[in-house]
């Protein structure tokens, strides 16, 4: 259902809409164009709600049949969630991932889309506004970055090494205890660890094999199912953890991304495992 000329269609829809809405924005966001959500930490900006209405009516357009999912939306209306179980064709949308990067003028965010069919991620894109390319995946098809005038390079994961040289982001701020105090009194096992608040760039980071792993909590479908499938494309392997397999419509339960599956297991003994 997405084929080459529908991928290449998002992606352009994807630079368009932070061409319109969302660079002009970038460093000039004036007063009360930040709001909070459920936190201080938890931000919108008029670039996500704009963004956020342009990506929509554009898949809408292309896609007539489909449902939309944006994060924006389903703040406001947190069911519209359910629209993503059994839907013949679905799209997740995250309009600016990284809010509190664009709020704070840093340049460190995406605009995340993935196709979603009965439950099955099937496309994703994670476009660079700033670097101006695209990471695109199709399933079974492979994952790459693409440049406006149609350059490509694939993507691959690292090559798996022991736990103690691996490069990982790890999110520990919604995990629950005693898992949090678990996690963080081990980090040392790792080689090093990054932080970027935003899974944008940390699945372009590990997709691209410019890192090893990922580690993360909270699991709303617009922040994951994106980057879970170009990982995926890109030859990775990750799980829930506790094993089970990664899907949209999961919002608990973890998720830790290696680059196979013996390094998901060494990964997950050395900082999960009780």
């Amino acid at each position: 259902m997405i084929g080459a000329r529908a991928a290449a269609d998002v992606a352009a829809l994807l630079r368009a809409a932070t061409r319109a809405e969302i660079l002009p924005r970038f460093r000039r966001l004036g007063a009360g164009a930040v709001r909070a959500k459920s936190g201080p930490l938890d931000l919108v900006t008029d670039a996500d709600e704009a963004a956020e209405r342009v990506i929509t009516a554009g898949l809408r357009a292309r896609f007539p049949e489909c449902v939309v999912v944006g994060e924006e939306a389903a703040a406001a209306d947190p069911a519209l969630l359910r629209a993503l179980d059994g839907a013949e064709l679905a799209f997740v949308v995250d309009p600016v991932d990284g809010t509190a990067n664009f709020a704070a003028g840093l340049p460190l965010f995406g605009c995340m889309v993935a196709a979603v069919v009965r439950g099955e991620i099937v496309a994703s894109w994670i476009h660079d506004p700033l670097g101006d390319d695209t990471a695109v995946a199709l399933r079974g098809e492979g994952a790459w970055i693409e440049s406006p005038d149609g350059h490509r390079h694939d993507l691959r994961v690292a090559a798996p090494v022991p736990v103690a040289e691996m490069v990982a982001a790890v999110s520990w701020g919604y995990m629950p205890e005693p898992l949090r105090g678990r996690v963080t009194a081990r980090l040392s096992r790792l080689r090093a660890t990054v932080g970027f608040r935003c899974a944008a760039h940390e699945y372009r980071m590990v997709a691209g094999g410019y890192a090893h792993a990922l580690v993360y909590n909270r699991l709303y479908p617009w922040d994951h199912a994106p980057g879970w499938l170009l990982h995926r494309e890109a030859g990775g392997y990750s799980a829930r953890f506790d094993g089970s397999p990664y899907g949209p419509l999961a919002t608990t339960g973890g998720l830790l991304v290696a680059p196979d599956r013996a390094s998901w297991d060494a990964l997950h003994a050395a900082l999960i495992a009780e």
